[in-house]
C-alpha cells in the first residue's frame, strides 16, 4: 500500500507510479484516439455530411454507465474496507491474546516464547495463504491449531486454570472467523455476469461516440472520446485492484507491515520484559 499525503494536490497530480492507470491504459487509449480520428477524416473527407449529432442521447447513456460505475466502485471499495476491518480485527485479536497470556502465565515459564512466535506467525501465515491461489496446506489452520494445542497442555499442567482458559477463548476463536472472513473476500469476486456487462458497455459506448460527436466537434473528437475513456476504464481498473484487497498491488492492504507489527508487539508483551529467560 502507498504512503501519501492527500493534502498534496500538486504532488499528486504529477506523480506517476507502476500502477497508474494511465500507463496501463496509454496502448487503448492510442488505439480509441487513432479510431475516433479517423471516423473524424471520414466524416470530412469520404462521406461529408452523412453523420448527425446525437450528443443528448449520448449524455443520457453516459449517465446511466456512470451510476453503473458509481455502483461497481463502492462495492469493490466496501471489500478493501472489510478486508482492513479484519485485520484491524487480528491485531487488536492478537494483542488480547497476549495481554492475557502474559497476565496468566509466570514472568519465566518457557511457553511465553513459544506463544509469542505462534501468535506471530498466524498473521504471517494468513498474509501468505491470501496470496497463494491454490494453497497445498491451509497454513493459517496448522498455526492456530498449535496455538490451541500449547494452551490446552498448559491447561492440563495446570498452568492455566479453566477460569482463565475460558477467558481466552474469544480471542483464540477470533483467529478463525478472521480468516474465515478474508477468505470470504477471496474467493467471492464480483459475479461474472455484471462485470462482463459493464465492459461491453463501456467498449459500446466509447466506441459509438466518435459517431455522435464528430459532426459538432470534428478532430477534437478524438482528444474528448480518449479522456472519456480513460476516465470510464481507470474506474474498473482501480475496482478489478481493490477488491480482492490482500495482494501486493499498490492500493492492497498493507498486510505485511500489519503481520510484522503484530509480531513485534506480541513479541514486546511476551518475550522482551523477560529476557532472563
Amino acid at each position: 500500500m502507498i504512503s501519501y499525503n492527500p493534502k498534496s494536490w500538486w504532488g499528486l497530480i504529477f506523480k506517476f507510479h507502476a500502477s497508474d492507470t494511465f500507463r496501463r491504459l496509454l496502448p487503448a487509449m492510442v488505439s480509441v484516439a487513432l479510431f475516433a480520428a479517423g471516423i473524424a477524416y471520414a466524416d470530412w473527407n469520404l462521406i461529408p455530411g452523412q453523420l448527425e449529432s446525437t450528443t443528448a442521447l449520448h449524455a443520457l447513456l453516459g449517465f446511466v454507465i456512470s451510476m453503473l460505475l458509481v455502483f461497481r466502485t463502492n462495492t469493490a471499495y466496501e471489500r478493501w474496507w472489510d478486508g482492513r476491518k479484519l485485520w484491524g480485527g487480528l491485531t487488536n485479536a492478537s494483542r488480547n491474546l497476549a495481554l492475557k497470556l502474559n497476565a496468566y502465565l509466570p514472568e519465566r515459564h518457557p511457553s511465553r516464547r513459544r506463544l509469542a512466535d505462534l501468535i506471530g506467525q498466524y498473521a504471517d501465515a494468513l498474509r501468505l495463504h491470501l496470496r497463494t491461489p491454490v494453497p497445498a496446506q491451509h497454513t493459517p489452520n496448522r498455526v492456530a491449531a498449535q496455538i490451541f494445542a500449547e494452551i490446552t497442555r498448559l491447561k492440563n499442567t495446570g498452568d492455566l486454570s479453566g477460569d482463565e482458559l475460558l477467558c481466552l477463548n474469544p480471542e483464540l476463536s477470533a483467529l478463525a472467523e478472521i480468516c474465515g472472513g478474508c477468505e470470504r473476500i477471496q474467493k467471492t469476486p464480483i459475479p461474472y455476469s455484471y462485470s462482463l456487462f459493464l465492459k461491453k458497455f463501456i467498449f459500446l459506448y466509447i466506441v459509438s461516440m466518435p459517431f455522435c460527436f464528430v459532426p459538432e466537434f470534428h478532430y477534437w473528437t478524438a482528444l474528448i472520446t480518449t479522456l472519456v475513456f480513460y476516465v470510464l476504464a481507470s474506474l474498473e481498473l482501480i475496482a478489478e485492484e481493490i477488491e480482492n484487497p490482500f495482494g501486493e498491488d499498490a492500493n492492497d492492504l498493507p498486510t505485511d507491515e500489519i503481520a510484522a507489527n503484530i509480531r513485534q508487539r506480541v513479541s514486546e508483551l511476551l518475550v522482551s520484559s523477560h529476557v532472563d529467560y
